[in-house]
């Protein structure tokens, strides 16, 4: 009986072992995956949310990179900025609309003597619209106004529509 117990307790000791060596054998676990910048966030889809912070990081960094002041965000121009998008969606169109940016920007409490509108529509991500924008002379200018600085910018989806997301960001002094 002695002779059987010292037998089980070899046995254990070498599962255990093996049981040990089979874990050391295992490859270590991928490092969690690294969250996908916002700017590249796809935003053709139901319930996607430009992140305006990135959005203004991105345009500053690029101002900076030209000698210019950084942008904040303005919770007013915010407000212009989604309405203007969300009339191109409901339209269709890209179109700063039959109204002035000065008389739009009065309606969200805005006064201000310098002030700038870049809309495009088509582009997916915060990436695409702005390398449009900084492609376009005239909408380049506009992130690159010495005059500026605040922003808001805004998207809206519209799924039945030929471009699909539409992009109104606004500037001003």
């Amino acid at each position: 009986m002695a002779e059987f117990s010292i037998c089980t307790t070899a046995l254990k000791a070498l599962a255990l072992t093996l049981g040990l060596a089979g874990c050391a054998a295992q490859p270590p676990a991928p490092p969690p995956a690294a969250a996908e910048p916002t700017f590249y966030r796809r935003l053709a889809a139901k319930g996607a949310e430009l992140d305006p912070r990135s959005a203004r990081d991105m345009i500053s960094l690029y101002r900076s990179n030209n000698g210019l002041g950084a942008l904040t965000l303005d919770p007013a121009l915010q407000k212009a900025a989604q309405a203007q998008a969300d009339a191109m969606a409901r339209s269709g169109e890209v179109s700063h609309g039959r109204r002035p940016l000065a008389a739009r920007l009065a309606d969200q409490g805005v006064d201000t003597n310098a002030a700038a509108e870049n809309i495009s529509a088509g582009y997916y991500t915060m990436a695409e619209a702005f390398s449009g924008w900084r492609e376009s002379r005239g909408h380049n200018a506009n992130m690159l106004n010495k005059q500026v600085r605040r922003m808001g910018i805004a998207t809206a989806f519209a799924p039945n529509t030929k471009y699909k997301v539409y992009w109104a960001l606004v500037l001003a002094e």
